[in-house]
């Protein structure tokens, strides 16, 4: 990857935001211990910024130079928390307004996507209960039944027979009186799941991941010690070679800069099948993208420098 600056001062003082008010607050809160830490040791003036919506209102007033986002989910992956850092003239890590937007809401990534030619597995939007069940009728089982705008498998079901289409819905929906999320359900894929990690416009090495339990839940993310990941991906290299443009492809199809992460299925015949991009990565002990990362030479400080400098030259 190009370096920009060898100097921590050219970065100014950062603020590392994490936490938030989203459903991944908790696992916001580790990836940005990791990262603060990673970026003092390399003497980066950088500060925990635990956020609310108050202080991000406030942040170019408190005197920070720049913003490593590490906020997951709502607020701080949606495109909420970039707009806010725009009117601030405050120069931020990761996809801008419209492409976190975008990314965050995966109806509309996926028609873009099906537009654009590119594969998703076959969708449909639910208002209720009777509409699980039209999508089971037509999908059959299991399929799938999730938020659109929520990342890190939170309110995901894997629906394996009629008797929990309603509880697999109003888990996608939540407690959300004023909003409730919207949800679809997805026809299920067998076979193996993959994730790419986009640095600078540049795909890392595929991970293919064996997940505990029957997929890659919230456990089997970031808690669970038995899931499995390998990389080297041990594919084709000319098919992981296809595979990381198709991938570079979709990031860029959304508007997405500066780092991301894309998810993908490839079935039993090896057709791929995107699922969903993350703007806001994860940076936990478990996380793909580090992971990525050391296997392009990489270690975890040198990645967060890395991302950091994408918010050189200017405001994002």
């Amino acid at each position: 990857m190009r370096s920009l600056t060898s100097n921590p001062k050219d970065f100014g003082r950062v603020a590392v935001l994490m936490g938030g008010w989203s459903a991944e607050r908790e696992v916001s809160l580790w990836s940005g211990q990791g990262v603060l830490e990673a970026l003092l040791r390399r003497g980066v003036d950088a500060v925990a910024v635990d956020a609310t919506r108050e202080i991000i209102l406030t942040l170019g007033q408190q005197g920070f130079a720049r913003a490593f986002n590490v906020l997951h989910g709502t607020g701080g992956e949606d495109g909420t928390v970039q707009a806010v850092l725009d009117l601030q003239g405050v120069p931020y890590t990761g996809s801008g307004v419209l492409a976190s937007a975008l990314a965050m809401d995966k109806l509309r990534s996926k028609r873009m996507w099906k537009a654009e030619g590119l594969p998703t597995p076959e969708w449909m939007a639910l208002r209720d209960p009777g509409d699980a069940l039209r999508a089971a009728e037509q999908f059959g089982y299991p399929l799938f039944v999730k938020p659109s705008e929520e990342g890190s498998s939170v309110g995901i079901s894997k629906v394996k027979h009629a008797t929990q289409l309603g509880s697999a819905f109003r888990r996608a929906r939540g407690d959300y009186e004023e909003r409730p999320r919207a949800v679809l359900a997805e026809r299920f894929i067998a076979g193996g799941e993959y994730t790419c990690a986009i640095l600078d416009g540049q795909p890392l090495p595929l991970i293919r991941i064996e997940p505990e339990g029957e997929f890659y839940d919230y456990h089997a993310k970031y808690i669970s010690d038995q899931t499995r990941y390998h990389c080297p991906s041990n594919l084709d290299p000319l098919h992981e070679s296809e595979l990381l443009v198709m991938c570079a492809r979709a990031f860029e199809l959304i508007g997405g800069r500066g780092w991301g992460r894309v998810d993908f299925m490839l079935d039993v015949q090896g057709k791929p099948w995107l699922l969903e991009i993350n703007t806001v990565p994860g940076m936990t002990s478990h996380s793909l993208v580090p992971m990525a990362a050391r296997a392009a030479g990489m270690d975890y400080e040198a990645l967060c420098w890395a991302v950091l400098e994408t918010t050189l030259g200017g405001a994002a």
